[in-house]
């Protein structure tokens, strides 16, 4: 049974109702982010309950020492932990002495959490009877600023109902946290000073071995129906702990607030000594504007963001919220400002999974950021592998390999490997082949080929080399095959000839040689550069050329498939759906030893393939392999039933693409994985944006100019989204009956609807018959 406590609403994510049971659960849902820093939804006020406190500075990490019990030759030498700072949200609130405490109350009622998507703020309210009796209501509002990333606001106001009371509130900064995983519990921040100054709060703090320097702040004001309510606070100090108390006598039905204004600057952004006055800069600025003028700066950014990135679905509530869900968190976790950066995971919202860079960036990511952003935004997340190429090289040399061969990373923070599962650091290579693609992919959506002569063709070289050194010559087979691999498929550990792996090694090689030649043609200064640095010749050329013309491609005659893998007929093919329900999830049941002799599939694997590379497949064969082995998909990883609502919708199976589409939407929403309260899964989020636009729109860029073929689930009514396709912004809107395009610019445009060419006029609806 899933979750379902969530109420069903357009525009916001809502809980009613207080159950201890979900708070860890809600911490996760309602997480903030603005790019540069996020947070769980923890409780501001003291919180005895389960809870798992979570505030996180993107980019800041600590090299936990690899844990492993059998060291092997390459492991890498840490493993990246998404680290939890210094928390600066803490208000301890005491009515008449008495501390509020959630868990310590005798009644709460009313209890009301929302997260407003459109607008960009969280808020709770609640009436509770503490251990004293006093009855008060509380209303606590907080969010992250788009406008000022380095700052977070909290207007926290508490009512008494029955008799007057003495409201004190302790606003605080802590640095002495702990993350919820540590492989050896080390000491993750060193806490250096701790100052207090005229209403104002700083705790410096660095990261142990990498030396984050972080500087953590706050300043508060007391406001009493109304006005602010000019108060020095009384300041305390501990080691790890700077506190402020303000105290209000408050009648009985009238209401005092804090407006508390805090977050982090850090030396990614400012010098070390610096960051004290860069805090107090950031906090003169929003104090100036005061909190009600802050959040309708936020109210702004969200609704230009908006703008180009919502989708909207008619008739269907629940699949409304999901998508804005999804897009909301993505736009929380990655704006594209900052090419050091890049999508982690959780994002900001826990700490499982560390690192912040997987495949899933170039995979499911940067489609969504090329279509809904300016190009700029995507062309950093390519930036950002070539600026860790040497790293990648590093990596692959550390694995045997030469002669600038690159292995990206399977997990990253600075681009070194920092995953420590062997049959993921060493096997799951089919990660370098996704960046490959994302090349080709940025190229085919923008139009921008400049990226490819400037930096990709040099990723490209290293990542063909790989390839090339991976692959291992069979005179059983006469081809060349792949040894020891996992596939996208985690369920699966060191087999021979994984399908995509070698069909991606293929076109890998393929893919470089033909850049190759076009940049020699078109670009003979970047050329010869590149053949400077790389030292390439046409030996090593014609020897890549060999191993992607004879890669082997395990076949069955039988069923007229390709078989994910060499033996994958040996497994017993049993049906998911023969499964007992109190076998799922299996990753949770069974041992691992019983899912690697299993058939069953975690995610896409042969099908990813069939997704990437769809135009070199027919519609019969997609059909075949979706037959064959959606069946034996389990969709425990969070990438799954967005790539299967695609392939679904190709087929015009309208039904199962609906319900793929719910799960990946509502993957978190409504916690099928069991797992949301470690945190989202906030780069499969992209692909939930993709199950719209490529499944039931039907996009696709076919020869240079875009294509639609339209479909819509039985049970909307309508939906529509718009895109940036080369710097021109077309809004598609797909009704039962009909699909309309609106284009805004100057220029015409032509597209193809269901293979047959249109001509769009600018700011003009055109429409076509589905």
């Amino acid at each position: 049974m899933n979750q379902d406590y969530i109420k069903p609403d357009v525009w916001s994510i809502i809980e009613e109702g207080f159950d201890k049971e979900r708070v860890k659960s809600s911490e996760s849902l309602f997480s903030m982010g603005n790019g540069a820093m996020g947070q769980r939804a923890n409780f501001e006020e003291k919180y005895t309950g389960h809870t798992f406190q979570g505030s996180y500075i993107a980019g800041v990490y600590y090299p936990d020492k690899t844990r492993v019990g059998w060291w092997k030759n390459g492991y890498p030498e840490y493993f990246a932990k998404v680290l939890n700072a210094p928390n600066w949200i803490g208000i301890d609130v005491r009515i008449n002495g008495e501390y509020l405490d959630l868990n310590t109350c005798k009644a709460v009622s009313g209890y009301r959490r929302e997260l407003n998507m459109k607008e960009g703020w969280y808020q709770r309210s609640f009436e509770a009877v503490l251990p004293n009796n006093i009855k008060i209501t509380v209303k606590a509002t907080r969010f992250l600023s788009l406008a000022f990333n380095e700052i977070g606001a909290i207007a926290y106001e508490v009512t008494p109902l029955e008799i007057d009371a003495e409201v004190i509130f302790e606003p605080y900064l802590d640095s002495g946290i702990t993350n919820e995983d540590s492989n050896w519990d080390d000491k993750f921040w060193n806490t250096t000073s701790i100052t207090a100054e005229g209403g104002q709060a700083f705790i410096e703090a660095h990261t142990m071995k990498t030396n984050f320097a972080t500087c953590t702040f706050m300043q508060s004001q007391l406001i009493y129906n109304g006005e602010v309510t000019i108060q020095t606070p009384v300041e305390s100090k501990t080691e790890f702990l700077v506190k402020h108390s303000y105290v209000q006598h408050v009648k009985k039905g009238e209401t005092v607030a804090l407006h508390k204004f805090g977050g982090y600057t850090v030396d990614r952004n400012h010098k070390p000594l610096e960051l004290i006055k860069a805090a107090k800069t950031a906090l003169k600025k929003v104090l100036d504007l005061g909190f009600d003028a802050l959040l309708d700066t936020q109210k702004l950014a969200w609704a230009n963001i908006w703008e180009m990135s919502d989708i909207t679905i008619v008739g269907d509530v629940k699949a409304q919220q999901g998508i804005r869900f999804n897009i909301f968190q993505l736009n929380q976790t990655y704006l594209g400002t900052d090419s050091r950066l890049n999508i982690g995971p959780k994002g900001f919202t826990g700490e499982k999974y560390g690192g912040s860079t997987y495949w899933d960036t170039e995979a499911y990511c940067i489609p969504f950021y090329m279509a809904t952003k300016e190009p700029k935004v995507a062309r950093n997340l390519l930036e950002y592998r070539y600026n860790h190429l040497e790293k990648a090289i590093e990596n692959a040399q550390k694995l045997g390999f030469s002669k600038g061969a690159a292995l990206y990373p399977m997990v990253t923070m600075n681009g070194e490997e920092c995953h420590n599962e062997w049959e993921i650091t060493f096997e799951e290579i089919h990660r370098n082949g996704a960046i490959a693609f994302a090349i080709y992919n940025y190229y085919r959506y923008t139009g921008d080929y400049t990226y490819i002569p400037e930096m990709g063709l040099e990723v490209l070289i290293g990542i063909a080399r790989f390839w090339h050194q991976r692959a291992t010559f069979s005179t059983q087979k006469d081809k060349y095959v792949i040894l020891g691999v996992t596939g996208p498929n985690e369920y699966e550990n060191n087999v021979n000839n994984n399908w995509y792996t070698n069909y991606l090694a293929k076109w890998c090689i393929t893919y470089t040689l033909e850049q190759l030649q076009k940049v020699k043609e078109g670009y003979s200064d970047d050329y010869h550069r590149i053949i400077g640095v790389t030292k390439l010749n046409d030996t090593e050329l014609e020897k890549w050329a060999v191993v992607a013309g004879n890669m082997y491609f395990p076949f069955s005659k039988e069923h007229g498939i390709y078989l994910q893998q060499d033996g994958f007929l040996d497994k017993e093919l049993i049906p998911v759906a023969n499964l007992p329900k109190s076998q799922r999830p299996i990753n949770q049941k069974w041992s691992w030893d019983r899912i690697l002799r299993s058939p069953y599939i975690k995610q896409a694997d042969t099908l990813q393939g069939f997704y990437l590379f769809e135009d070199q497949f027919s519609i019969e064969a997609l059909e075949k392999h979706f037959d064959f082995y959606e069946p034996f998909t389990v969709h425990e990883s969070s990438l799954s039933p967005c790539v299967h609502s695609i392939q679904a919708s190709k087929l015009n199976r309208m039904q199962q693409a609906y319900m793929f589409y719910l799960r990946t939407s509502r993957l978190d929403l409504d916690d099928y994985n069991k797992e949301v309260e470690e945190g989202l899964h906030i780069t499969s989020m992209a692909g939930t944006w993709m199950s719209i636009v490529e499944g039931f729109g039907g996009m696709r860029v076919v020869k240079d100019k875009l294509s639609f073929t339209p479909r819509i689930p039985e049970q909307w009514e309508a939906y529509s989204f718009k895109i940036n396709f080369r710097n021109r912004i077309l809004k598609v809107a797909v009704s039962q009956k009909e699909t309309k395009f609106q284009l805004e610019g100057a220029e015409e445009t032509s597209i193809r609807v269901n293979g047959k060419r249109v001509v769009i006029a600018p700011n003009k609806e055109t429409v076509v018959s589905n």
